[in-house]
């Protein structure tokens, strides 16, 4: 009895942790650059039951053995086993402002990403496909959170006012002179990737990504004046939101009926 409540509970803290990122994804729907959570539940490792029973062998020294006899398999719940975002490329859409800038794939090896490279405050690199960029008092181009945009070379983008272009190749032009290059890191496996908050993401080791204008296979562009939307699809989270909480009500259920058998065994039976 008690196993079926565990098993029960598993369930609930599955579905509840589901919610939870659905909601999360559902929320960011008008966020540029976000990349929707998917999740994989699995269940835990099956138990082979057994019934063990003892023997006596008419034997002079009395051997006592041990029968071990198949029952079955029995399941031990479910749990949330990773999280992954979605990677795909989200709908690009125009903002007319000079400092947007939205990266556009175009022949990428399956399971990889580009993203814009910056300068993480703790050290290193952060990567982000948010393009929504501004220029600081001192005229560097940053992100919402004030992290430097980097250039191919890895180093700061300082800009005398908004009056500049960007190609198609990521090459900034002020007053017709090219002045630096939006750098562009490319992930080989994006799913290695740390995402941390604001849709930043880091490497695991805290290494750099290589650069994505040296990888001769890897085809992209930029849009400027451009912004590249969410990719979470309102419809089918709002349908896996409802299926996940109705999952979490039916494993509240068999918690309760448990919850009542055993109440009605230490109430009732235990006082025949």
């Amino acid at each position: 009895m008690f196993r079926g409540i565990y098993t029960a509970a598993s369930g609930m803290l599955a579905q509840q942790r589901k919610t939870e990122i659905l909601t999360n994804n559902m929320a960011n729907a008008n966020t540029p650059g976000f990349k929707a959570e998917q999740t994989t539940i699995r269940s835990f490792p099956e138990m082979l039951m057994s019934a063990i029973d003892d023997t006596n062998v008419p034997t002079k020294k009395g051997l006592n053995l041990n029968l071990i006899r198949p029952i079955g398999n029995l399941s031990t719940g479910i749990y949330l086993q990773e999280t992954m975002p979605n990677f795909a490329q989200g709908n690009v859409y125009e903002t007319d402002y000079n400092t947007d800038l939205a990266l556009m794939n175009g022949n990428l090896p399956a399971g990889s990403s580009i993203f814009f490279r910056l300068a993480h405050p703790d050290g290193g690199e952060a990567y982000t496909r948010n393009g929504n960029f501004a220029l600081d008092g001192q005229g560097y181009l940053v992100n919402g959170d004030g992290y430097y945009v980097l250039s191919e070379n890895g180093d700061r983008i300082q800009l005398p006012n908004e009056e500049f272009q960007v190609t198609e190749d990521g090459a900034v032009y002020v007053n017709g002179q090219q002045v630096a290059r939006i750098g562009v890191a490319f992930a080989p496996n994006a799913n290695d990737l740390v995402k941390q908050d604001n849709g930043l993401f880091r490497t695991q080791d805290g290494q750099a990504l290589p650069s994505a204008f040296a990888e001769g296979d890897v085809t992209f562009s930029i849009r400027q004046r451009f912004l590249e939307g969410s990719n979470v699809d309102a419809a089918q989270s709002m349908t896996e939101l409802l299926t996940a909480y109705r999952a979490f009500e039916a494993n509240q259920k068999v918690v309760q009926a448990y919850d009542k058998s055993m109440d009605k065994a230490v109430n009732e039976i235990g006082k025949v």
